[in-house]
């Protein structure tokens, strides 16, 4: 018996009924032989860490714009603390942690520059439409080393699933769209007051007399609600009167941060860069990097041109502008 063997052996005993055994995955696109030291789900964790599309997330947005502070969050900083979320409440379920790691580290790859502003951009622009979560699964099957990194089944369909109206077919893919939503709430919040983009007496009373008054206890307390709500089910869920302070609180940041207040007032900027960018780049194939010319034969220009700049991270697409758009000085000879 080797150590991944013995690995599922100890989730056949110790997991859950409802958690999905590593030894039961439905396995990848293309066939592989198994890893002796890591589980299926533990290599494919460990594949996302160390793609290119995971360490480009530290430059790419996550409210606040190429920001002056250490200490504002980037999408990669997100991405850790949805996964330090989900990874506690599979512990506490008896799910398998190593698929809700790797979930919740592979859900924004597909993330465009400049958040969310960049991906309203790219479903304007683009005749196949843009959607993060769909462009997430495209990076690890297509795009990732320009042949994709082939994670399982049960890693792609919590990817893909984890936000809007979906739902994934595993407990552990459940628990990302929740772990999203309490990290994504909790640290805008605490960036939004550092920014003074929000003072903390505005935040709504009723959902701090639910949720708790510190960025910690608001955390502890959907966590927590989750585990108890859950606890040997069939189902991930949130009490109702945790689950409506949690939106409450969702709705007031959409009404204070993230449309219109002064944190967002460089998006229409970041928007026309994009825009612009798509639209040259769809004029002039030719200026291409040679990696996406190469694919004008096998593929649409739009497609190769969305992925390209869905890819960039904030300060690259910049870069490309300034390079493209913005004339040089002249120094003479």
């Amino acid at each position: 018996m080797n150590i991944r063997e013995r690995t599922e052996l100890i989730e056949k005993q110790i997991l859950s009924s409802y958690a999905q055994q590593a030894v039961h995955t439905k396995g990848r696109i293309k066939p592989e032989t198994k890893c002796d030291v890591r589980t299926d789900f533990q290599r494919d964790r460990d594949r996302i860490i160390h793609s290119k599309s995971f360490r480009r997330l530290k430059h790419k947005t996550q409210v606040f714009i190429t920001p002056e502070g250490d200490h504002y969050r980037t999408r990669l900083t997100h991405t850790l603390e949805v996964g330090q979320i989900a990874r506690t409440i599979a512990r506490a379920l008896r799910l398998n942690e190593d698929l809700a790691e790797a979930i919740a580290l592979g859900h924004d790859l597909g993330h465009t520059p400049f958040g969310h502003a960049g991906e309203y951009v790219l479903n304007e622009v683009c005749p196949y439409g843009f959607k993060h979560y769909e462009q997430s699964l495209r990076v690890i099957d297509v795009l990732e080393n320009g042949k994709g990194i082939n994670l399982t089944w049960e890693v792609r369909d919590g990817i893909v699933n984890h936000t809007g109206e979906n739902k994934a077919s595993t407990l552990e893919g459940q628990i990302i769209k929740y772990a999203d939503r309490i990290a994504y709430i909790n640290h805008d919040i605490d960036d939004a007051i550092r920014a003074g983009v929000l003072a903390e007496e505005t935040i709504p009373k009723d959902c701090l007399s639910v949720l708790g008054k510190t960025h910690g206890e608001r955390i502890n307390m959907m966590i927590c609600d989750i585990i108890v709500q859950s606890m040997d089910k069939p189902f991930v869920a949130m009490s109702d009167e945790v689950y409506g302070a949690m939106m409450s609180l969702r709705e007031f940041m959409f009404e204070q941060v993230y449309i219109g207040s002064i944190a967002k007032k460089e998006e229409q900027k970041a928007q026309n860069m994009v825009a612009e960018l798509y639209h040259y780049f769809i004029r002039h194939p030719q200026k291409l990097p040679g990696e996406q010319q190469a694919l004008l034969e096998e593929m649409d220009l739009h497609r190769i041109v969305c992925d390209y700049i869905a890819g960039m991270s904030d300060r690259y697409a910049i870069h490309k502008f300034y390079e493209i758009f913005i004339p040089a000085s002249w120094r003479r000879g």
